[in-house]
């Protein structure tokens, strides 16, 4: 086997294979001969027609076998030889394949670069440092409470956090329109969860009373029939009722899931779900530092098929998320290209570390993640056995626990500074309510 290796641009190269005729002609009539022992033709009995016949039964479709054959395993051996590691996959190109020709043809593939590791205590590390404190668990618990509002009937007018329960009919150019009727229909005043015109319409009103309410529907509306019209409502007032918030008593606590211990337990439960997600946050905000530190400190050529796998998972992942149903609503491949380099370098960078520093996946930390994952389902124990027959879905929760492992030792070996913040300050735990206050 001769094979000729030339770089054309870049981590591309050009591998060129000659296979010995000989080589394919041997396989080729040691293939034939073992047909000739078992073949059905008409006129002989089986295994016994001459080779010649079985040549011109077969000798097209085995060589064409063999071909294929041959072009697998002289490339795997050229690999090899040439000590090449392809990034990807390879375009063949046939340059001699014909009965008599013998065997030549041309690999072209991108290969995987060669870099090391900047030295890791180079790289500078602002770790967030934070604790849950009972000031924080107040704050949590009135969030609980504003999310369980208590409404009683008053006889006053609405006014701004009532709920007003309505029926109403309504029109457009003097025709009803689908969606434009309602009985029984809440609408909490300054919600923002109604139409604006609608909310400020019933401010003012009291149970019992009629009233013709004119609203202007957003351009954007889903509903095209009315999108950017104006139209006339109806409206009944059926109730008004005023907001207040929750006791935080037995019955509140057992709301969230508490049966026993009452505040304290509620307040026991509420901690360690905050202090579980004060966790993740600082493991992620960490984790980013060190993803842009390596992406910045080192450089190298990425293949190109490398980046292009990213591209398409990105689109499939963007496709999904907006509900793509054909190729022309997703994204162009420009959109990701940034996005896509980055996530290949990393892999590969990662990937190094593994190697280099002998990283194997923590099988304790594995079970760990896993329960953290089936601990969010209505039925953990049948998710566990779900991820468990699947062995994809394993190897994705491996790949996580083993990221984690690398951003683990890179930590250990980079300049970590610690960095106190509060949990809100991490968290934004309180901003959008404070932001519609």
């Amino acid at each position: 086997m001769q094979v000729s290796l030339t770089t054309t641009s870049g981590l591309e190269r050009r591998l060129e294979v000659a296979v010995p005729e000989t080589e394919v002609k041997g396989e080729i009539e040691q293939r034939l001969k073992h047909i000739s022992r078992t073949a059905r033709l008409k006129g002989f009995r089986p295994g016994k027609a001459p080779l010649t016949v079985v040549r011109k039964q077969f000798g097209e479709q085995v060589h064409a076998e063999v071909v294929q054959d041959l072009m697998r395993s002289s490339f795997t051996q050229a690999l090899t030889q040439e000590k090449l590691t392809p990034a990807g996959g390879s375009r063949i190109e046939p340059i001699a394949i014909g009965p008599g020709d013998g065997l030549k043809y041309a690999a072209i593939f991108e290969v995987l670069p060669e870099f090391q590791v900047k030295p890791f205590d180079a790289l500078a590390i602002e770790r967030p440092t934070s604790s849950v404190t009972d000031e924080d668990i107040d704050a949590m618990i009135e969030s609980m409470r504003r999310q369980r509002p208590v409404f009683t009937a008053v006889e006053r007018p609405a006014q701004d956090t009532d709920r007003v329960t309505i029926d109403f009919d309504g029109k457009i150019d003097g025709q009803p329109f689908e969606g434009g009727e309602g009985r029984d229909v809440p609408v909490v005043i300054g919600s923002r969860q109604s139409l604006p015109d609608l909310e400020a319409a019933l401010k003012g009103v009291t149970a019992g009373e009629k009233k013709a309410v004119s609203l202007s529907f957003p351009a954007d509306s889903p509903n095209k029939q009315i999108a950017g019209k104006t139209g006339e409502l109806e409206v009944t007032v059926k109730q008004v009722e005023q907001h207040s918030l929750p006791e935080v008593d037995d019955e509140f606590c057992r709301a969230y899931g508490v049966e026993e211990g009452g505040l304290q337990a509620l307040r026991d439960e509420v901690r360690k779900s905050m202090e579980r997600e004060l966790g993740e946050v600082i493991r992620n905000r960490v984790r980013g530092q060190v993803m842009d530190a390596l992406y910045r400190e080192n450089t190298f050529e990425v293949p190109r098929s490398m980046v292009d796998e990213q591209v398409q998972r990105l689109q499939v992942d963007a496709a999904r998320r907006i509900g793509a149903k054909d190729a022309s609503q997703v994204p162009p491949r420009e959109v990701f290209e940034d996005q896509a380099r980055r996530r290949a370098a990393l892999g590969l960078l990662m990937g190094q570390i593994v190697q280099a520093q002998s990283i194997k996946v923590d099988r304790e930390s594995v079970q760990t993640h896993l329960n953290d994952l089936v601990a969010q389902y209505p039925n953990p124990d049948e998710a566990r056995r779900a991820y468990l027959q699947n062995a994809d879905a394993m190897r994705q929760v491996e790949s996580v626990v083993l990221e984690n492992q690398v951003v683990d030792w890179i930590v250990d070996h980079a300049q970590v500074t610690d960095k106190p913040m509060t949990f809100k300050d991490l968290t934004g735990f309180g901003q959008n309510i404070e932001s519609t206050q």
